[in-house]
């Protein structure tokens, strides 16, 4: 196992005593349930030139979400092709 900064051993200690309530979020929940059936459902594969800057943020983007950057990649194409895909208002 990886070795733990303090905070990440505090969040494990926390977790594993049951200080943890899912705050039942219907909407997470569904958006979570999409990207794995995007993922069960892949039957083509592709090879993809990107920067190495590029690939960097999209792998930490992928870390934020808690899911691989593949996936990441895929849900993001998927949502662009089916029009979901909306700007920040940032």
């Amino acid at each position: 196992m990886n070795k733990l900064n303090n905070d990440e051993k505090d969040l494990l200690a926390s977790f594993e005593n049951d200080e943890w309530e899912s705050v039942g979020n219907v909407t997470r929940l569904q958006q979570i349930q999409s990207y794995a059936k995007a993922t069960l459902a892949k039957d083509k594969r592709i090879t993809l030139r990107l920067s190495s800057l590029d690939l960097e943020a999209i792998q930490t983007k992928a870390i934020e979400e808690g899911i691989p950057y593949q996936t990441l990649i895929s849900s993001i194409l998927h949502k662009f092709v089916t029009g979901r895909l909306v700007e920040s208002q940032d």
